[in-house]
This record gives structure tokens, C-alpha cells and sequence, in this order.
């Protein structure tokens, strides 16, 4: 068995909810791993007789609408979650450290979940059953692990949206979250149809060019900090109508920060009227910065973490503030 421990797990989850509609809920910014994790729950969910739809707190990214199929509906807060369109119905939280990633609408109308399944190291087990594996490289290569362990079905348009999830969050099979089991589970996924190609096309090679004029203004941004151990990059408020693109072009930006060498934390930080969001990158687990996103209410994974203030402070007195808990970090790493 793939997952020997979490699969007697989801097969109480899915136990639980036999019978109830289910809204399958992904975490605002949907990536990869969230969109093709609601997908392939969602198709699983529907094989067993179990009427399902997706939520999201913000649209599917351009570049991963190929995964969606009318089979597997995905429907913003306010079109599905007003008045008494999901009475009766209940959720599984994907891809959600905790219960504020599937946003205020979503948690107020589902406070109390029935499960969350969940890679990420800070997941604060808000569910009735919480299936979580911070050692897993993908929520959906946990998914593809149940799936087979527990022989339920994973039909083409499953396996691609799964692949897209595993491939997306190990960025491309190169992160140290990729293991045997990774590669094991990518080849079974093939050979029930997903495809490489297809993957590859879809999410790497289909950049608009709003999205280079983005590029080059971060890229522009960056400086460095903490002897060079950190870069820092900044999108100021205004920069996406400015460039034409949306928050969901930041995708991938924040590994320019990473990649450089001697640089050991590459963070992103965007400006909002009233909030800030910054993204943090790390190339060793050692540097945890969930730890670093934490301080500032934030979380997520040792080599990749997030947050997102609202009431922020100016963002000179962010970036100093950040650059403070990052030097604390390293030298804790060091010592």
C-alpha cells in the first residue's frame, strides 16, 4: 500500500459522507495541486453515488482550466453558497492548512467540516476526520495513493488532473519532497492517461505577455539581504493593471528570488490597498520558513510558505520587519 496508515483513514472519510451532498473546497489562489486535488475527489466522490460540486474562493487559473470538465462544476462563494442552495450539504477541505484558506463565505457556511486531506507541515486538523502528510510531496499524491490502495476508480480525465497536481508542487519532479513513491504514483497515473506533454504544454509553456512585463518588474525589484542569503522582490500595488495581468500571473516569480546561488530564502511580496501578501521560498527544508510565514499569521511547508495581512503595516515597515524574522532564521539554522 502506498498510504497504509491514511487510507483506512479516507475510507472512513468517504464512509461519513455517503449519502450527503458534498462541496469538495480548495484554498483562494488555487495552484495546481488544489484544483487537480478537487477534481479528482470530486470524480471519486461521484463514482460512488455522491453529488458533488468544487469551491473556490477565486476562479481556476488560465492555465490549469484544462482540467476542468462539466462533470466536475467549479463555483465561486457567492454563486453557490447563498441562501439555501447548499442546505443540507457538507465538506471536504483539499489543499487547506487550515480553515480560513477556503476563505470567511466558505468557513461561515461549512463550520464544521467533515474532512480535509492535507500535505502541508502548519495543517491545524480543523476537520472531523483530518487525513494530513506533511511528508507527501502533493495533497494529490496522497489522493493517487488512496485512490489505489482502497481500488477506486481513476479514469483518464482523473489521472490528468491528479498528474497536474503532483507535477505542479514538486516543480516538475525537482523539489526535495520527491521520492520513489512520487515517481511510482506519477507512472501509474500515465499509464491510465494522464500525459507529460499535455502537462507540460498547458501549465509551462502558455505565458502571456503581461506576464513577462510582470517578470521584468520583479525581477527589477530584487535586492539582497542577511549577507546575501535572502532575496527579496516586490510587486507594488498597481503593478497588475499596469502590466495587464491578475494575481494568478505571480505563479512561479518567487522561485527567480530562490534560484540564485548562496541565496538560501527568495520571498515574494505583493502590495494591497490595506494588506500584503508575501510568499517565501526556501532550497533546504532546515530553513523552515512556515516558521518565518507564522509570525506574521501565515503558514505552509518548510521549503514553501505564505501569508497574508490584512490592516498591514506600511510596506517599508513590513519588508524591515520580514528581513528581521529572516536574519533570526538563518542564525538559528547556523547555531
Amino acid at each position: 500500500m502506498y498510504f497504509p496508515k491514511l487510507s483506512p483513514l479516507f475510507k472512513t472519510l468517504l464512509d461519513s459522507v455517503s449519502g450527503q451532498p458534498v462541496a469538495v473546497i480548495g484554498h483562494a489562489r488555487p495552484d495546481g495541486d488544489c484544483i487537480g486535488s478537487q477534481i479528482a475527489l470530486a470524480r471519486v466522490l461521484q463514482s460512488l453515488g455522491i453529488k458533488t460540486i468544487c469551491v473556490n474562493g477565486d476562479p481556476v487559473p488560465r492555465r490549469i482550466q484544462y482540467l476542468v470538465t462539466p462533470e466536475t462544476p467549479f463555483f465561486l462563494p457567492d454563486d453557490m453558497l447563498s441562501g439555501s442552495s447548499t442546505a443540507g450539504w457538507t465538506a471536504i477541505f483539499v489543499d487547506c492548512a487550515d480553515h480560513d484558506r477556503g476563505g470567511a463565505k466558505v468557513r461561515n457556511r461549512f463550520p464544521s467540516p467533515a474532512g480535509c486531506i492535507d500535505h502541508h507541515l502548519s495543517n491545524a486538523d480543523y476537520a472531523a476526520h483530518n487525513i494530513v502528510d506533511p511528508a507527501a510531496a502533493a495533497t494529490c499524491e496522497m489522493l493517487a495513493g488512496m485512490f489505489l490502495d482502497l481500488g477506486l476508480p481513476i479514469d483518464e480525465i482523473t489521472a490528468r488532473a491528479l498528474y497536474a497536481g503532483i507535477n505542479t508542487d514538486t516543480g516538475q519532479f525537482r523539489f526535495g519532497s520527491t521520492t520513489p513513491r512520487t515517481f511510482k504514483l506519477a507512472a501509474e497515473l500515465v499509464a491510465r492517461g494522464a500525459s507529460p506533454a499535455e502537462a507540460g504544454y498547458e501549465i509551462y509553456e502558455r505565458e502571456s505577455w503581461g506576464k513577462l512585463k510582470l517578470l521584468d518588474a520583479f525581477l527589477r525589484s530584487l535586492t539582497r539581504e542577511c549577507d546575501n542569503r535572502a532575496c527579496i522582490g516586490i510587486l507594488p500595488d498597481g503593478i497588475f493593471d499596469l502590466t495587464g495581468t491578475t494575481p494568478e500571473d505571480t505563479e512561479g516569480l518567487v522561485d527567480y528570488a530562490r534560484c540564485i546561488d548562496g541565496v538560501e530564502i527568495g520571498v515574494l511580496i505583493e502590495e494591497r490597498p490595506g494588506a500584503i501578501k508575501a510568499s517565501l521560498r526556501a532550497k533546504n527544508p532546515a530553513m523552515r520558513v512556515d516558521r518565518i510565514a507564522a509570525i506574521f499569521g501565515g503558514g505552509g511547508h518548510a521549503c514553501a510558505a505564505g501569508l497574508n495581512m490584512k490592516n498591514a503595516p506600511s510596506l517599508a515597515e513590513f519588508r524591515a520587519q520580514l528581513v528581521t524574522a529572516i536574519a533570526a532564521q538563518l542564525d538559528a539554522v547556523k547555531n
